[in-house]
């Protein structure tokens, strides 16, 4: 197969890491006048953005740890030669820790049998293995329910004497931090406090951490920055109370390409599949080669707009799995100003009025979580990182 010659991606997500590097300051600021300190969530490839270069840019710019959902993910981490603390907390039930306690990963622990798992592989790798237990405080996903927290307590202190496990912290998560003054938050946060002074009454050892803050109540809950928090979706820029100043946050993804083909059609061709838009009369348009296949939702045919020639253009027609089609106009009113190979932008910070992410999950009726991993994690997706 002889190589391509292409000098540029053919569609690419641009990371801008002085952005990430921007945020991780303002949030490890933040948490720092709390007396806390900072982990960067760096779970699903850094939410689609290279989990090892958001990693290395948020330990430079002011996050001491990094969380990752799986022990795959911490691996990769430690492979790429991090050793800051890292927690992994969503296991399954058989999974092997016995390479992760040996790589000094933190393991988030739910349930005796989760810890049993746990204590397996701590005996495995010929070390103890440091924990974070969680409890459910409202949330009623992971973590330990508080009828059985007693019970995993006993079990950890018995784990602790033998000299399987050492008690890092205790932990949740909210289900309301969106909603800085939702009654659950406070509720959740007694829950807390009240799991975490019965295992400091009922484990030997140094009295653990607490921690229980993401980013939305980083950004405007100090009272829960406690001893750690745990920014992800503000660490790339994106506001997950969608505040009119984004909290200055700096968006870090933009997703673009480039201008395969400009064409002429006239009055009345139907325009991509089903001929969902038919021109109204003789039209200039240009092909953008990328599509479903690259992360661009069908559901956005007729509905989105892109950043070309220095303004907003609607695409028209279906969303096609490697293409879309992009109405720059009226035949009539002469040249567009749009040329083969010239610059596309999807979405972008919104410096420059192009779409941003949170304009998508608008229009997509989401959360601009879902759109920047949907994009940075697709194979024909090039990911560049830079200033």
């Amino acid at each position: 197969m002889t190589p391509s010659t292409r000098t540029r991606p053919r569609v690419e997500a641009r990371i801008d890491l002085d952005a990430l590097a921007h945020n991780v300051g303002l949030l490890a600021g933040l948490a720092r006048g709390s007396g806390a300190a900072t982990m960067a969530v760096v779970k699903a490839d850094g939410y689609g953005h290279g989990a090892v270069d958001v990693a290395r840019t948020a330990l430079a710019s002011g996050a001491t740890w990094l969380g990752v959902c799986t022990l795959e993910e911490a691996a990769e981490l430690r492979a790429a030669g991090l050793r800051a603390p890292v927690l992994s907390w969503l296991h399954l039930p058989d999974e092997d820790f016995a390479p992760a306690i040996a790589d000094a990963v933190d393991l988030g622990v739910s349930s005796r049998a989760e810890l049993e798992g746990v204590v397996a592989g701590a005996g495995r790798a010929g070390r103890a293995a440091r924990i974070h237990l969680k409890i459910d405080t409202g949330l009623s996903r992971n973590g330990c329910p508080p009828e059985a927290w007693g019970d995993l307590l006993d079990a950890v202190e018995a784990a602790r004497v033998a000299g399987d496990v050492e008690v890092a912290a205790v932990w949740s998560h909210l289900a309301h931090a969106d909603a800085p003054a939702h009654p659950t938050i406070d509720v959740q946060a007694a829950r807390l406090d009240g799991a975490w002074r019965t295992a400091a009454e009922r484990l030997g050892g140094p009295r653990p951490w607490r921690h229980l803050a993401n980013s939305a109540a980083t950004l405007t809950r100090p009272d829960l920055h406690l001893d750690l928090v745990r920014p992800g979706i503000a660490v790339y820029g994106l506001d997950p109370l969608e505040a009119p100043d984004g909290h200055g946050l700096r968006p870090v993804m933009t997703f673009r390409t480039h201008v395969a083909l400009v064409k002429r059609v006239a009055a009345g061709e139907g325009v991509s599949y089903g001929h969902e838009w038919v021109a109204p009369d003789d039209r200039v348009l240009a092909l953008v080669p990328t599509g479903y296949a690259d992360g661009v939702p069908r559901r956005l045919g007729g509905t989105m707009t892109v950043q070309l020639g220095g303004r907003r253009r609607p695409v028209v027609g279906r969303v096609c799995m490697d293409q879309v089609v992009v109405d720059l106009g009226p035949a009539a009113d002469g040249d567009p100003g749009v040329a083969p190979g010239d610059e596309v932008v999807l979405f972008g910070p919104g410096d420059a009025g192009e779409p941003t992410a949170s304009e998508w999950a608008r229009w997509l009726d989401t959360i601009h979580y879902e759109v920047v991993t949907g994009i940075g994690c697709r194979p024909r997706v090039t990911r560049t990182a830079g200033p």
